[in-house]
């Protein structure tokens, strides 16, 4: 790269940096996440080191991120307040090892202490004669701005050092360096309040604790949850410890909230396995870290080794892959799922999230745009946890230009075109066309799947073969298929194609309960579809039944009676009802009332466990449900009877417990005898 280039790109880093360390130190506004910012920083630094005739005085490489806000009180530090070198991998931890003990061998024998990275705002608090005196904030590592009053208002900070005078001797003059942070489940727990009076909730806890403790009114600050966590021991006119693992100790006899996440580790390499286990459990920790910190634990050694540039030499924070990244907001796009909801996704541009490329994550549902403002053109925060699928947190409103536009949820399917549907106080839109070529191969899936018709062959590979080569464009296509045609297909010869066609034809038998589950409407799962057969004698009488005819059945409510007459009159979903009625798919429900009185099992739930000695499960359950019973997966309160077979799990223990009896397969069969009318 040329001279006026390098030139170019230091001096535009140098303008973004500072940037961005106003809008975090300054505004507690951050527009990019921290792994995106410091990568601009380390980008900054290799053109520092690798030309020095580009670094210049103010260079944010030079001195620590951070301003003082003019509306505060400006605070000279007792001594610097500095930050710390990164490491994003056990290498670059190896490097700084060898780098610091090649300056002084006794780090080779050193002990080290591991302590979280704490994702708050630091403060420095001040103490005379026990007495809690004075706070600020770092500030820009020299002076900072005095909090005094918001920090009174935080209940984990001692107002005086609560120790006794004959154990120990506190320091007459004593400043303690800490972060101010918000739990997790205090933040939860905010949040939830906010929302319920109908206030404004936040986004992350390190920008509320940091937005707090910079509030005027101090009666603001003391109505969030603020703890406080501290670590290091800036100066004092008395007797302290010279090494961090007693400090840390040292604190908390003195009354000083400390991080129990802690370990003092033999060498280095314990001390990197130390926090890449943490990075494995980082979602068990209480409060939001973004790694841990691996300092030298003879502080004296430490002080010795010195400071470069703006980083001390004697401790590193090994950085947790991020988990959190901002990036632009390309547009939103929209998923049809098997049951016909719409759901929104967020087409990004690519950002690394926990070591992975982000190009999409998801946007939950329309009402979450509509709550968070989220626009097309938004610099938005993506979080991936773990292994889950990345999701929007919400849009950086201070990165806003103007050009953003607003999105406007879609009236129609975009598959398949037909009218979407928003059924009151749910919050899915829904399209419930089952020939909708996006919900197809699903479908298929579904209706051949083993609780449904269960046809032996017929996975989701199968039904993308038949949907994508277009000999079906419904499920009740699947009877009209031919062997010609399936041996047309990849990977089917004369004897796969014969056992498909033969499981096919077997489902003609199948049961009412069965055929209602598979069609895939909404909230009809097993359980309402066998108590939609025992009221309805066949398809065609489920067809015609009205929302009255159908919240007169004992379970159903008013959305699931509304999705199936909904269901039901759609042309497309018409027109499979007639293909299967024409294909001979039509059972007819065999456990009807009759005129005589109800069914032996009526009004009662089953739950079966273990193996039976001669039925299997799915004939007890249709034993049961054939004579007006109904099976449930779990034992609960509401359960009348546990059908025990041997080897049962952890139901008999749930049944014990609640007090629910438990029948033989015989005793089963005698309960329907002697309650036959």
């Amino acid at each position: 790269m040329a001279k006026r280039d390098l030139q170019s790109r230091a001096d535009g880093l140098r303008r973004e940096i500072n940037s961005h360390n106003y809008s975090y130190h300054v505004l507690d506004a951050p527009v990019v996440s921290d792994s995106e910012y410091d990568r601009l920083m380390r980008e900054l630094q290799e053109l520092e080191e690798g030309h020095p005739e580009l670094a210049t005085p103010d260079s944010p490489t030079r001195r620590v991120g951070g301003w003082v806000a003019e509306r505060f009180s400006r605070i000279a530090h007792p001594a610097p307040i500095l930050s710390l070198g990164n490491a994003y991998e056990a290498g670059e931890v190896r490097a700084w090892f060898d780098r610091i003990r090649k300056l002084d061998p006794r780090v080779g024998a050193t002990e080290f202490v591991v302590e979280p990275k704490l994702d708050g705002l630091t403060v420095v608090l001040h103490y005379e004669d026990g007495l809690f005196t004075l706070g600020a904030t770092r500030g820009d590592g020299e002076f900072g701005e005095e909090i005094t009053a918001n920090l009174r208002t935080v209940r984990s900070l001692p107002l005086r050092i609560p120790v006794d005078p004959g154990s120990m001797k506190v320091p007459r003059h004593l400043v303690v360096r800490g972060e101010a942070i918000i739990f997790k489940r205090d933040f939860d727990e905010m949040n939830r309040r906010l929302l319920e009076a109908g206030e404004r909730t936040y986004v992350n806890p390190r920008n509320t604790a940091a937005g707090t403790l910079r509030q005027l009114d101090s009666s603001l600050t003391a109505a969030r949850p603020i703890r406080l966590l501290c670590y290091a021991i800036v100066t004092a006119d008395g007797g302290v410890p010279d090494h961090q693992w007693e400090v840390l100790h040292y604190l908390q006899q003195l009354g000083f909230p400390v991080a129990d996440q802690i370990s003092l580790c033999a060498g280095i390499e314990q001390a990197i396995a130390e926090v890449e286990a943490w990075s494995e459990k980082r979602e068990s920790l209480p409060y939001e870290a973004d790694g841990m910190v691996i300092k030298i634990d003879d502080l004296g050694l430490a002080a010795d080794l010195g400071v470069v540039g703006k980083d001390p030499r004697g401790a590193i924070a090994f950085k947790f892959p991020a988990q959190i990244a901002s990036t632009l907001l390309q547009d939103i796009g929209v998923n049809v799922g098997r049951t016909g909801v719409i759901t929104p996704y967020a087409i990004l541009e690519p950002v690394e999230v926990s070591g992975v490329t982000v190009r999409q994550a998801t946007l939950h549902n329309f009402d979450f745009i509509d709550e968070k403002d989220i626009r097309v053109g938004d610099r938005v925060l993506v979080k991936r946890a773990g292994e889950v699928i990345p999701y929007v947190i919400g849009p950086v409103i201070e990165a806003r230009t103007g050009k953003e536009k607003r999105y406007r949820p879609p009236k129609r399917c975009p598959s398949c075109g037909e009218a979407l549907e928003h059924i009151p106080e749910e919050v899915a839109i829904y399209c419930v066309n089952s020939a909708c070529p996006a919900q197809l191969v699903r479908n298929l899936e579904h209706y051949a799947s083993r609780g449904a018709m269960d046809i032996e062959g017929m996975g989701i590979k199968v039904a993308e073969l038949l949907g994508g080569q277009g000999l079906v464009s419904d499920v009740a296509d699947i009877y009209a298929i031919t062997k010609e045609a399936l041996l047309e297909l990849e990977g089917f010869a004369e004897k796969r194609a014969d056992n498909l066609l033969a499981a096919i034809d077997a489902t003609r038998r199948q049961s009412l309960p069965r055929l209602i589950g598979a069609l895939g409407i909404r909230g009809v799962g097993e359980t309402v579809a066998a108590d939609l057969a025992r009221r309805f004698a066949d398809l065609g009488e489920l067809r015609g039944a009205s929302l009255e005819d159908l919240q007169e059945v004992a379970g159903i409510g008013p959305n699931t009676a509304t999705a199936v007459v909904d269901w039901f009159s759609r042309p497309a979903n018409k027109k499979v009802i007639d293909k299967l009625h024409k294909a001979g798919v039509w059972p007819r429900g065999q456990a009807r009332r009759s005129r005589s009185g109800p069914l032996p099992l009526e009004g009662l739930t089953f739950v079966i466990s273990g193996t039976l000695p001669v039925l299997s499960r799915e004939e007890a359950k249709a034993l049961i449900e054939d004579n007006g019973g109904k099976v449930t997966g779990s034992v609960s309160r509401k359960t009348d009877f546990l059908v025990l077979g041997e080897s049962p799990g952890s139901k008999l223990n749930d049944a014990t417990r609640l007090g629910v009896p438990s029948l033989s397969e015989q005793g089963l069969r005698d309960l329907i005898e002697e309650r036959r009318p």
